[in-house]
Parts: C-alpha cells; structure tokens; sequence
C-alpha cells in the first residue's frame, strides 16, 4: 500500500522499480531501471503487454525526430505510443460513483489515446481536443511511453478493449484512429473512387478502412511484398508510382510520408477530389503547383490524429472490418529493443509493424533465452 500526491493512502499500487526501454542518446538504446510512477488522483497505473514500433520511433533513435531537436523529447527517452495494456492499480478519483472516468477497472485491457488534452484551453472548450494548445504525447513528449512494465495515465485517456480483440490489433488502434479521422474529414462515401498512397502499417489499416467506406480501393505503393498484402486485404487494383490514372479519384489517402507521395497524391486526384494527408513527411515537398491545384477545386486535410476515434476502432477490430492479419513482422522482449529497431529498418522484412512485449522475462530471469516470435493470435 502506497500514498498518492495528497497523501491518501491508495491499496494494491506497486511500488519499487522497473524495467523500460529507452533511447540513451543516438543510435543507442538502453534497458533502464527507474521508479515505479507514484499514483496520482484520477489516474490508473497499466503493465504493457504490447508496443508498437513505428517511424516516429525510429526518428527519435536517430535524433532526427522534432520532439529531440526542440527540448521536448530529452535523452534518455522512454518510447512507445502504440500500445496495450492491463490495468493494475487505480488511484482514488480514478473511478468509482464521481470520478473522472468510472469506465476503468483493475483488471480491464486498455489501449491509451496518444494524445493527452488538457480539458481547460480554449480548444478543449470547443470540443477540439486534437487542437489541445497544451497537450502532451505519450511516448514523445510530456508523458511516459508505454516501453515499460508500467505506464501511468489518466483515467480518461484510455478505452477499454474488447474481449473479441486481440492484444495485436489493439496495438494498431492508434494508428488506426488517424486514418479513420482522415477519411470522415475527407468525406469518403460509398461510390468515391478511392486511392491509397502507401503499403506500411498505415497504409494498410487505410486500405481496409477505405475499401469498407467507399467500397473498393486501388493502391500504389513501392514494396513488393506491402503490394501483396494490400491485395489480400481488398485492394481492387494496384500500381507502382506514376502508374495510377491522373485525375481519376474522389478520395486520395497519403499514407507513406514520402515528399515525392504527395505530388503523387495530387497528380491523381480528381478535379473536386479531396486528399487526407495521414503520412507525416519528414522535409518541405517542393514544386506544387498552387494555381493546379486551386483551379481544380482539390482539398488538402492535414489530419493531425484521430482523439475521438479509439473506441469506433475498436469496434471495427471486433467485427472484423479491420484485422491485424499479416501486419506484425515479431514481437519481442524489452532488452530486445536493438533487435527490433534493426528489424524496424529491414525492407526485407514480411510485415510492416514490429512489437515489443513488455511483460516478458529479459533473457535469463527465467533460466531460459526467448527468441524473436509471431504475434499470438489470441486475446490476452
């Protein structure tokens, strides 16, 4: 039995240290051993059983990322803002009659919203949380990332994961949420003509969501094996860059964060069309033509994230609208984080995602060594 900041005397929260991944300077990752969070009111402390793995990721390893360059994002640097876990421990005016959020109980699966907002801006106020001029980003900036045997967060910026979902598609409902935002913005409906740009983790949540949307989907992506998947996952039609027909489509989702994607994006979109910008590109994209794009009436939505989407993805994960069937290349342990950065970096890899699992043993706590593995297919 532990304290809370105001003293209260709060049962069943660990205390002691534990293990987390993170970032030690550039190109170097470290397994560290750091306090448990202490409870806080209105929060609920979450053991990880999975972590995605994605570019943003990446870009922190290499310092490239903007969270390092501007502050935010100090080395050593806890990662992880995809993720799922089990709740542990609840602080008092977590849940319960009055609380904050009495949706969380111990025990209770939960995935965490990326984005923490702060109730209180003006933004908040009016209902645009995804404009919150004080958030903070789990994993990135202002708050913990989920590369950890535990992870403390508000109560109200966790969704409750069902049992039919399993812990990897959870992990999938962050990305997930953008693209489905991306597309409500861009108004995709059926009979849209609809294209996706991109065969990585986002690229293919977005051909899933977009096919069930508009009806069908064409794609253009890079990598041979990306292509397949997005075929086996409904993708009526698929091309190489500058295959697509110009100016044929309603709906255009940039999913790759290439400069090159964009100019790709506008050279297909139809006089009228709309593209939801979800890929987030990495330097200035240079040559568009503003006159073409203006006489031809194209939107650009630049979709920051998807706040309000989590628990509508969930659902879509449990009818089976969405699957996170050949997306996860491994999953490995918190000591691995090496490992799983290099694969990250694999073009040859099978599948676009790479996971960690924070609950496993570090090699040798149990006697034995665990090698990379396949997602389990089960719910947790």
């Amino acid at each position: 039995m532990t304290r809370d900041s105001t003293g209260e005397r709060t049962a069943g929260w660990p205390t002691g240290t534990m293990r987390a991944a993170a970032v030690a300077s550039p190109h170097t990752t470290r397994l560290l051993e750091m306090p448990i969070p202490d409870p806080a009111p209105g929060e609920v402390l979450v053991a990880p059983l999975r972590v995605g793995l994605c570019g943003t990721d990446l870009e922190l390893l290499h310092g490239t990322a903007t969270y390092v360059r501007d502050g935010r994002a100090p080395y050593p640097h806890v990662f992880g803002h995809e993720w799922v876990g089990r709740v542990v421990a609840v602080a008092p005016g977590a849940t319960g009659a009055g609380a904050a959020d009495a949706r969380i109980a111990v025990g209770d699966r939960v995935v965490g919203h990326t984005m923490i907002s702060c109730g209180d801006c003006r933004a908040c106020h009016r209902g645009r949380r995804n404009e919150c001029g004080r958030l903070r980003e789990v994993g990135l900036y202002g708050q913990q990332g989920a590369a950890a045997q535990y992870l403390r967060m508000p109560a109200h910026a966790l969704s409750v994961v069902p049992e039919d979902v399993t812990d990897e598609a959870a992990m999938l409902v962050e990305p997930a949420v953008t693209v489905l935002e991306g597309l409500r913005r861009a108004h995709c409906a059926p009979g849209d003509r609809a294209l996706v740009i991109g065969t990585g983790t986002i690229g293919l949540l977005a051909v899933q969501l977009t096919a069930g949307l508009a009806g069908s989907v064409e794609v253009v992506g890079v990598d041979d094996s990306g292509l397949a998947t997005a075929r086996r996952m409904g993708a009526r039609r698929t091309f190489r860059p500058g295959e697509a027909p110009a100016g044929h489509y309603d709906v255009v989702v940039e999913a790759s964060g290439a400069t090159s994607a964009f100019h790709e994006a506008l050279r297909t979109t139809a006089v009228g069309g709309r593209i939801a910008a979800v890929g987030v590109a990495s330097e200035a994209v240079d040559g568009v033509d503003l006159g073409d794009l203006v006489l031809r009436g194209i939107t650009v939505h630049g979709i920051r994230h998807g706040l309000d989407q989590y628990d509508r993805v969930l659902k879509l994960f449990g009818d089976g609208a969405l699957t996170a069937d050949g997306m996860i290349a491994g999953v490995l342990r918190l000591d691995q984080a090496d490992e799983a950065f290099r694969l990250l970096q694999d073009s040859g890899r099978t599948a676009p995602k790479v996971a960690l699992d924070p609950s496993a043993p570090a090699d040798g706590e149990d006697g034995s060594r665990s090698e990379p593995r396949a997602p389990a297919r089960s719910a947790a």
